[in-house]
């Protein structure tokens, strides 16, 4: 029997709080997640800035991440001239799921909320596959396409952006469409043979050379449409995910997952560049997680990835959980635009292209080691459909690190532990 996947906790740094009353609530436990039997237990911390005794009430509520009540409470407090108390809330235990708790401050003449995630056992969360049946002949027949672009692959050294610790490389190649795409190799000048971190960028985010790194070799790639790969194919950010999308044998992100095959293609090929071409280790953050994870599916020569805050994952569910959000957020505020004006583009017809994008579908052939960070305050990606993405990953070697107080990103601390763990991987001491 497999065992079950790591989790770990850091917790994002907390900007001052101002008010005549300050709330900082605190769970049980720090990762914000609980077992399914357990009790849900917070330390509500209250604070008097004011030198006059505070009287009010504190509430809480609790809704699904789809914005149905479960319960709430509320009870009075009193606190003295600067004056501090703690209160312990014990909530009965809930089913599987992420939960948004508001815990509200009510004074006479101030009032606060404060918003918090915590998750019930995620790696129990499941989600429904819409993989559609010809999902692995449209992919084989997408890379078999690939296949037959020659690479034209142009390595030039940049001499102006090198130092005498690291060579500096642009990269250019033709990709999937014959469409030119380019990217960043960092060398380390001291003869030895490195691994390679090969970085697959965010939502319309230009990559530049990766220069922090001493113990791999660095590989930004700007798939078509980003970065220094704009001259051939520029679509903006607010129509990006859009083009093409009615039909997915166009739809841009076809291109975009061969690119990043692509990359592949050409650390395999420069070997001499002092690449170990058995040590690829590929990762990304939002748009990057998904790339990186669907780059680490359709190519076994990738060895390790690293995912953050994956874009797109369980986009079925990704559209039920954004529907409870009182003012949307990207993705789904830009395809309900695209729908608005286009009336005859039904949900339907948008999961007709999807289904064949969606990470989720991809998840069960990552068999490599995985790492993933989440937000549990992140609308952009909801930790549900991240976790539904990671629990379909195929690897019997993954583990995912809980954010509480992060929203569409993870901390300092996240990357000291990846850094730590990709070391034990690659087995650098």
């Amino acid at each position: 029997m497999a065992s079950a996947p790591k989790v770990w906790a850091f917790q994002q740094e907390e900007t001052a709080e101002t008010g005549n009353v300050t709330l900082k609530p605190v769970p049980d436990n720090k990762e914000g997640i609980f077992a399914q039997r357990e009790k849900i237990g917070y330390a509500l911390r209250l604070h008097n800035n004011t030198g006059e005794v505070q009287k009010g009430t504190i509430a809480y509520s609790i809704t699904t991440d789809d914005g149905k009540k479960v319960e709430d409470d509320s009870s009075k407090f009193s606190l003295k001239s600067y004056g501090s108390k703690s209160l312990i809330l014990k909530i009965k235990p809930k089913p599987v799921g992420f939960y948004h708790i508001n815990f509200r401050v009510n004074l006479p003449d101030y009032d606060d909320t404060v918003r918090n995630v915590f998750g019930v056992d995620p790696q129990k969360i499941t989600s429904q596959l819409h993989k559609p049946a010809d999902f692995d002949a449209f992919w084989t027949r997408t890379r078999e396409d690939l296949e037959k672009v020659v690479p034209q692959y142009r390595v030039l050294e940049r001499k102006d952006l090198s130092t005498d610790e690291k060579r500096v490389y642009s990269v250019e190649m033709h990709s999937y469409g014959d469409i030119v795409i380019r990217g960043w190799l960092v060398v380390p000048t001291d003869g030895k043979r490195f691994p390679v971190h090969y970085r697959v960028p965010g939502y319309v985010v230009g990559l530049k050379p990766n220069m922090d790194n001493d113990d791999f070799i660095t590989f930004d790639l700007n798939v078509r449409g980003n970065g220094n790969s704009t001259d051939v194919m520029e679509i903006g950010t607010d129509n990006y995910c859009l083009f093409n999308i009615e039909n997915k044998d166009k739809y841009i992100y076809r291109g975009v997952y061969m690119d990043c095959l692509r990359g592949v293609d050409f650390l395999m090929s420069h070997a001499s560049l002092g690449i170990d071409i058995n040590k690829i280790f590929v990762e990304g953050g939002s748009q990057g997680g998904a790339l990186a994870l669907i780059t680490a599916a359709l190519d076994k020569r990738v060895k390790v990835l690293t995912l953050q805050v994956p874009l797109y994952a369980d986009i079925h569910n990704d559209l039920l959980v954004s529907s409870s959000y009182q003012t949307q957020v990207f993705p789904f505020k830009t395809f309900r635009k695209y729908q608005e004006k286009h009336p005859a583009f039904t949900w339907d017809k948008f999961f007709a292209t999807w289904d064949y994008y969606d990470p989720q579908n991809f998840a069960p052939m990552v068999q490599c080691p995985v790492l993933m960070g989440i937000g549990l305050l992140d609308q952009f990606c909801p930790p549900r459909c991240s976790m539904a993405l990671f629990n379909h990953i195929g690897s019997k070697n993954k583990e995912f690190v809980c954010v509480p107080n992060s929203t569409h990103e993870v901390n300092f601390d996240y990357f000291m532990f990846q850094n730590v763990w990709l070391r034990e991987k690659f087995r650098i001491p």
